[in-house]
């Protein structure tokens, strides 16, 4: 029936547009702060996550009953590619100015924060994700200040 495929596709474009959400907002916080990666690229790694988590439940569905007990599945191991494909985007933030200094570390983690919250959001723990997403804000935006300054 068309209603069986079409309402879990429904619920993962909206469990994506929630993570594009909650990625969106501390992308924004890196934005105004002018790093390299921001609002949009924040969006996208949230939202990615979501989708690849989703998508490998959709593909389970879809495919699953087929293979009957030969198709075994790892939830874990789409983390771990999505891990993998965040922290290339991550080093890609990162960078050594003229000063011997590092920049773009936390930028970088707030990359893989988004993509957590992503996969959080696409297992509906509603109340983890944006608590982190809260958490992440507190850290950047607040605790920016903390410690020395930097030039």
């Amino acid at each position: 029936m068309i209603q069986d495929v079409v309402i879990p596709e429904a619920i993962l474009v909206g469990k994506v547009a929630v993570a594009m959400a909650l990625a969106g907002i501390i992308g924004f916080e890196r934005e105004t702060d002018g790093k390299a990666a921001g609002f949009r690229t924040h969006m996208l790694v949230g939202g990615a996550a979501a989708l690849l988590v989703g998508s490998a439940d959709l593909l389970i569905d879809r495919f699953g009953a087929d293979a009957g007990n030969a198709m075994r599945t790892d939830p874990i191991r789409v983390v771990e590619a999505i891990v993998a494909g965040v922290s290339f985007l991550g080093a890609g933030t990162i960078f050594v100015s003229g000063q011997d200094r590092v920049r773009g570390l936390t930028t970088a983690a707030s990359l893989l924060m988004v993509a957590g919250v992503g996969v959080i959001v696409a297992v509906e723990a509603w109340i983890v994700a944006l608590s982190v997403t809260l958490l992440t804000l507190f850290t950047l935006h607040v605790l920016g200040g903390v410690g020395p300054r930097k030039k």
